[in-house]
């Protein structure tokens, strides 16, 4: 066991990885036990049923469903094998067309996936938010630690449209809103990316809350732009301008490793204007209120007509139905 080498402490950042390490394959054997208890247990109560006991066959039921849930979602589990899918995710969300409808769309998608980090048990924190004075918010940007979370939330990347009775519109009238999410996995420090300082430029600004209250009286908020490419990200979770840079750079470096991987460009130097291609498109995923309730995902057929159940953080069955899809559609 490495951990039991006497100078093993001596690099921190080596320790600290492998202590991670360690805890993904506990936990995965951790519940691949879990899982074969549980099995044990219903052929237990099978056997009761069969001798006559029917007290048992709701229980049984139960957590066989539950068990079926379960081995489906370790299933799906197995399906991240990506370089970056056990990364802890950055989702950024921007209010698109449509107004101020667009910008409470924008804040709803916000509360939908801290709500989805929360019934994982991961850590949602917000890195960057920019609230409109009169509602919603024009964009957000969100940090879900935890295993796996990218593997997850990368099905979620793309153009989300709202369609319900605008709140905002007197007359009653049906609007159609339009947000796009933004996912991009948290890189450690042992991710190195080669980014020429000449093609940075950094904004200090002061941080604010909500209703225009100030955290702070210091322009601790960093932006940072990529000058070839044209993105910026920003950060102003944090009292010190210089925690706020590396976030910022954590998010700039995952973003141009994306853009390397999908135009296949050997260096970060080759990605010239390439952010411009990065447009609006048609919608991933339809959420509809009015005049019917549906959620349905556009790349493959998915659909939960609980609307409101979706918008609580469910969205359990569309990430799984993208990375099955996924799966077979490279074989």
């Amino acid at each position: 066991m490495k951990m039991t080498v006497p100078n093993f402490w001596d690099d921190q950042k080596v320790a600290q990885e492998l202590l991670k390490e360690t805890k993904t394959y506990k936990d995965k054997i951790d519940n691949y036990e879990k899982l074969v208890n549980e099995l044990e247990d219903l052929e237990m109560i099978v056997t009761f049923i069969d001798e006559g006991d029917i007290s048992f066959e709701s229980e049984f039921e139960e957590r066989l469903t539950e068990l079926e849930k379960n081995l489906y979602e370790t299933k799906v589990s197995t399906l991240l094998y990506g370089e970056y899918d056990s990364s802890s995710a950055i989702v950024a969300i921007h209010a698109g067309t449509g107004g101020l409808d667009a910008q409470d769309w924008a804040k709803m998608l916000m509360r939908m996936y801290s709500r989805w980090g929360e019934r994982k048990d991961y850590k949602v924190k917000i890195l960057d938010l920019i609230q409109d004075p009169e509602a919603g918010i024009k964009t957000a940007t969100l940090l879900i630690e935890g295993e796996n979370v990218y593997g997850y939330l990368k099905s979620e990347k793309g153009i989300h449209r709202l369609v319900r009775i605008s709140p905002y519109d007197s007359s009653g009238k049906r609007h159609t809103s339009f947000a796009s999410v933004d996912v991009m996995p948290e890189l450690d420090d042992t991710v190195e990316v080669e980014i020429k300082q000449s093609d940075l430029r950094m904004d200090t600004y002061r941080a604010s809350g909500a209703g225009g209250q100030h955290i702070n009286t210091t322009d601790s908020a960093v932006r940072i732009t990529h000058i070839p490419t044209g993105i910026v990200v920003q950060c102003q979770n944090q009292r010190s301008q210089h925690s706020n840079k590396d976030t910022a750079m954590k998010m700039l470096k995952a973003k141009l490793i994306e853009l390397k991987e999908r135009h296949q460009k050997d260096k970060i130097e080759d990605l010239q204007g390439v952010q411009s291609q990065i447009a609006w498109g048609s919608q991933i995923r339809s959420y509809v209120f009015n005049p019917y309730n549906l959620v349905k995902d556009h790349r493959t057929n998915a659909e939960i007509g609980n609307v409101q159940a979706v918008m609580d953080g469910e969205i359990d069955h569309f990430i799984n139905e993208f990375l099955v899809k996924n799966l077979t559609s490279k074989k």
